[in-house]
């Protein structure tokens, strides 16, 4: 017989979520496991004693928590999400019939605790995976990648002298087609102070910006990404974003300009999980954020009982100074130098004990003293050899050219440590850090930009913007130590049970007679 449902709304009704959720339900799971009962007294000092009671902050966190696990980056579609499902009121602590806060509520508060709770939060959890045992803590790999700004190219301005402004335009900038014809779009108010609207490059910088524009406006149209209407030829030097004044525009090859941050990312090589994250100016260089980097991280798997060893990464990170440093915190390094780097010239022999180099025929070319190469603001080692060295040589022409008189050269003063490095980068340890890197940091990355609500910055600053990529990490951790209990309470590895079992194979099939001390066995 045909079955026919019809709805009908009781006047009362018995419900309890307790008892709708599975047991094996992620938010059922993650809220026996989430303490964050210490964010009560962190953050207290926060709150005034009167008036009318703020959101509590485990709902906040947990809220936020919900967005990143769900890649909701906007707080208006995460409260309508969270409202319609049962599991996660269950795990806010919300029954179905209470109202949750407002969308701008969760934009207050988060604007109301300042970056040290957020870091706290994140260094709890990371305290949770290391009890678990899923960080190894000697090895970390170390990456970055641009996050998008809240904030559009259309509403770049010049920085000023306000008086030079006209001048400005027609010294540094070139203007194509597109730009005359497409109007110039105002911000509706400008967060920027008085320095970061003012021209900070020098002479120099300016007229090389003036030969890059000249050189490219006559394909400035064709180029990729032109179609975007605010994607013009211009600097950090020169433009500002009124908006986001510290959101940066940075570039890769081939794609159009955008306003962004840069996320730095360590991550553990045992089970991936995330040990350090911090939001920077895209404009900086990753080489400069090093070792500010590395202090952080050192600190922190301090605290946790781990002793750092090994600093993996890419070339983008290759320096003297950093080699340097990374050799008197007792750290080794695995950064592939730059391509440009050079131990000195082709065919020269470096003599390490006298410090200096012999040339292909045989003649001492010494050090002549150190400097500060202005350019790439570097430290460096002078060797020039004398006129009549050179005078008579039969290789002058092609070694000296027409005009110099004598042989002269620089060579990094940190020449030493990136010999130690390179021999390290080379070795059959080098080579399997380097497809340690490459499996574990990057997909890390893909995982937070793509899944885990970090394709985008939602709010203003780069003290916000530090927070979002704390909640994503502390989002992506979560996911990875839940993953991880699950798998060893389906295996039944590492628990005493599982140990006991073995043990009672070992005897039934060797019988009583069994060695233990010479099988060492781990249990």
């Amino acid at each position: 017989m045909q079955g026919k449902k019809e709805y009908q709304e009781k006047l009362f009704a018995q419900f309890q979520l307790s008892e709708r959720i599975p047991k094996n339900n992620f938010y059922r799971r993650l809220k026996g496991v989430l303490d964050l009962e210490f964010l009560y007294m962190l953050t207290r000092p926060y709150y005034g004693e009167s008036d009318q009671k703020s959101i509590d902050p485990v709902v906040f966190f947990k809220l936020c928590l919900v967005g990143y696990l769900e890649n909701i980056i906007s707080d208006r579609k995460l409260i309508d999400h969270c409202s319609m499902r049962l599991d996660i009121l269950y795990f806010i602590g919300y029954d179905i019939d209470e109202e949750l806060p407002w969308h701008s509520t969760i934009s207050r508060t988060r604007q109301l605790y300042p970056e040290s709770v957020f870091e706290e939060v994140f260094t709890k959890v990371l305290a949770m995976c290391v009890e678990k045992g899923m960080v190894a803590g000697h090895t970390q790999a170390i990456d970055s990648a641009p996050v998008k700004a809240n904030a559009s190219m259309d509403t770049l301005e010049l920085k000023v002298p306000e008086d030079e402004l006209d001048e400005h335009l027609r010294k540094v900038r070139a203007l194509s087609s597109m730009d005359r014809e497409v109007p110039h779009r105002k911000s509706k108010g400008d967060r920027s102070d008085k320095g970061q609207r003012s021209v900070t490059a020098n002479d120099n910088e300016l007229s090389a910006i003036k030969g890059r524009n000249k050189k490219w406006a006559k394909d400035q149209d064709q180029r990729p990404g032109a179609g975007n209407k605010g994607a013009k030829y211009t600097s950090n030097k020169t433009h500002y974003s009124p908006t986001d004044p510290d959101a940066r525009i940075s570039v890769k090859p081939g794609k159009a300009r955008k306003l962004n941050y840069l996320s730095q990312l360590s991550v553990d090589t045992a089970h991936h999980v995330i040990t350090d994250i911090r939001a920077y100016h895209a404009d900086g260089k990753d080489n400069q954020q090093l070792q500010d980097i590395v202090q952080r991280l050192q600190r922190r798997l301090w605290q946790q009982g781990f002793v750092f060893e090994n600093c993996v990464a890419d070339t983008g990170y290759s320096s003297g100074e950093n080699y340097a440093f990374l050799e008197n915190q007792g750290l080794k390094s695995f950064i592939p130098p730059h391509g440009t780097y050079k131990g000195g010239p082709t065919d020269f022999i470096y003599n390490e004990t006298a410090d200096h180099y012999i040339c292909p025929k045989g003649k001492v070319i010494p050090f002549t003293k150190e400097f500060l190469d202005y350019r790439t603001k570097t430290k460096k080692k002078e060797y020039r050899a004398r006129k009549q060295v050179c005078i008579d040589c039969p290789m002058r022409s092609g070694c000296l050219g027409k005009s110099a008189q004598e042989k002269k050269f620089s060579v990094t003063y940190y020449r030493a440590e990136y010999q130690r490095n390179i021999v390290r980068v080379n070795s059959k340890q080098g080579r399997y850090m380097k497809g340690k890197r490459q499996s574990t940091v990057e997909p890390v990355f893909g995982t937070l930009t793509q899944f885990m609500g970090m394709r985008k910055i939602n709010t203003i600053g780069i003290k916000q913007a530090n927070k979002v990529m704390h909640l994503s990490a502390i989002a992506y951790n979560l996911k990875k130590y839940l993953k991880f209990d699950q798998k060893l309470v389906e295996s039944g590895v590492g628990t005493p049970a599982f140990a006991t079992l073995v043990k009672s194979a070992i005897k039934l099939l060797f019988g009583p007679s069994l060695n233990r001390p010479k099988l060492a066995f781990p249990f």
